[in-house]
């Protein structure tokens, strides 16, 4: 399956660790959807993306067996912390996370933002 990641999934050596058999096909930039940060809890909150009119996501697609899935269904939460989706990139359609609508939007704490901008300097 392919699996489009637009945050901390980015990032190859901490794919490596939570999907040993993910292969990296190619990085691109998601048209129309906008990255940002929701949660349910009142600390916590969490990338996600949106379709948006105008802004654009950089992603990484990945390849995935079933066992790297239920690896990053584990990591990611689903289907309690985030939901699934899917994308067309490139004539692909493609998984992905994402969170639910309803959740509000805030800033992330700290630690979670910086990892997140470890995998986009990637």
């Amino acid at each position: 399956m392919k699996y489009l990641a637009y945050g901390a999934n980015m990032d190859v050596e901490a794919m490596a660790r939570r999907c040993p058999q993910a292969k990296l096909l190619w990085t691109g930039i998601l048209e129309n959807y906008r990255l940002l940060f929701k949660g349910e809890h009142l600390t916590s909150s969490f990338a996600t993306i949106e379709p948006w009119e105008g802004f654009k996501v950089p992603y990484v697609l990945w390849t995935l067996t079933e066992a790297d899935e239920k690896s990053l269904d584990q990591f990611e939460g689903y289907p309690n912390h985030y939901l699934k989706g899917t994308v067309e990139v490139e004539g692909v359609e493609a998984m992905y996370y994402f969170k639910p609508p309803e959740q509000p939007t805030k800033p992330p704490i700290m630690h979670y933002y910086e990892a997140l901008v470890k995998a986009y300097d990637y």
